[in-house]
Formats: structure tokens, C-alpha cells, sequence
């Protein structure tokens, strides 16, 4: 039940990559239509890998299975190579989409706002304040092995309540006027379930953090 749980945290953490044609789709007018195509994009045909490696994956290895799934893929070593190289691709576009609130951060805390953006000093900046910051990050993902249990607490108290509690409750705000009795009734069930999920889905990331935290021991090579 707690494995079910915390999956569904990791899940919705996953898909939040929808981001990436969200943020692009903002850029062309009109923002709003091609927002919604993005993401109608990202959560049908963006859908399909999701599932696929997750199905296959159980079809072909069973419940044993290792979380990272090309462990326990044998064959070619080409294949196993170039899977590797997407999926350590896929984890830096994620990673920098994940972690531009924490650039403009940067930027703004150390840049100089009366330069421009492409001065020497800027870049300077830039280069040394973000790869500090990808350093440490991926130095504390190699020193704790159940770094997806982070994952599962980060979707249960951000992911969760910013997609599904905060977007519901701003929609009742603004819309709830003008809003039947049954799309009130929706709209609120949304706000209370997903609460409730991120809340449960916190205590179970923390059970299984706490769990692998004395199974695993630090650069475990998992």
C-alpha cells in the first residue's frame, strides 16, 4: 500500500516535464491555445514511453526488477550504451527544467542587472554559480542511493498540491460564480483528495526514506 502511494508521487513528479512544451508553447501568440495543445501533446502521445517502460518492463523482468530498469536489460552492449545516453540525457533536460527557478535566483542574486545579460562578468556568473549548483546536486544524488525516495516526497508537498490543489482552488475563485452546483462539487473534491493524496503520499515517501536510509549505505552502487 505505502509502494503504491509513494508511486503515485514519483508519478506525478515524472510527468511534471510537461513543463518543457508548456513554457515553450508560452512564447508564440497566442499563448493560451498553444499552451493547451502542448500539453494535450505532453499527456497523450507523451504518455506513451511513460507506460511503455513501465508495462514491458514488468512483462519482460517481473516484480524484481531493479528501479532503474536498463540494470536488469541484457543483450547488445550498443543498445545498453545508447539507452544510457538517453536516459542520462532526459535527466539533464529534466534537471534544468527542475531547477530554472534556482538560476534566476542566481542570476539575480550575483548577476549585474545594468549589464548586459551576454557581458563577460554575467557569463562569468552564470558558468561558475549553476555548475556549483549541478555539482552539489549531483554529488548529493550519488551519495544517498535512495535518491527516489526525495523524488517521492518532492511530488507528495510540491508537485501534487501546485498541479491539483492550487489549480482547482484559483479556478473556484475565479470561476465559482459562474459555476454549477456539480462543478463546484468536482472542483472541491479535487482540492480535498489531493490534499489528502499529497499528504499521505508525504508520510509514505518519509516511511520508505527512513527504511532505506539504514538498508542502504552511502555511494551504494544499487
Amino acid at each position: 500500500m505505502f509502494g503504491s502511494i509513494a508511486a503515485a508521487a514519483n508519478l506525478v513528479f515524472a510527468f511534471n516535464s510537461g513543463m518543457l512544451p508548456e513554457i515553450q508553447a508560452t512564447i508564440k501568440h497566442p499563448s493560451v491555445k498553444n499552451m493547451q495543445k502542448a500539453l494535450s501533446l505532453q499527456f497523450t502521445a507523451g504518455i506513451v514511453p511513460f507506460y511503455a517502460v513501465t508495462f514491458i518492463g514488468y512483462w519482460a523482468y517481473g516484480s524484481s526488477t531493479s528501479s532503474y530498469l536498463l540494470n536488469s536489460v541484457h543483450g547488445a552492449k550498443w543498445i545498453k550504451i545508447l539507452a544510457n545516453a538517453a536516459a542520462f540525457l532526459q535527466t539533464v533536460i529534466s534537471l534544468h527544467i527542475c531547477a530554472s527557478p534556482m538560476y534566476e535566483f542566481l542570476d539575480t542574486k550575483f548577476g549585474r542587472s545594468n549589464e548586459s545579460v551576454y557581458s563577460v562578468r554575467n557569463w562569468i556568473v552564470r558558468v561558475v554559480a549553476r555548475g556549483t549548483y549541478l555539482t552539489v546536486t549531483t554529488f548529493v544524488g550519488a551519495l544517498l542511493p535512495f535518491l527516489g525516495d526525495f523524488m517521492n516526497i518532492s511530488g507528495a508537498v510540491s508537485v501534487i498540491p501546485l498541479t491539483f490543489v492550487l489549480a482547482n482552488h484559483m479556478y473556484i475563485k475565479v470561476k465559482g460564480k459562474d459555476l454549477s452546483l456539480l462543478g463546484k462539487t468536482w472542483h472541491w473534491a479535487n482540492v480535498w483528495f489531493f490534499a489528502f493524496l499529497s499528504v499521505v503520499a508525504a508520510v509514505a515517501a518519509l516511511r520508505f526514506m527512513v527504511i532505506d536510509s539504514t538498508a542502504y549505505h552511502v555511494f551504494a552502487d544499487l
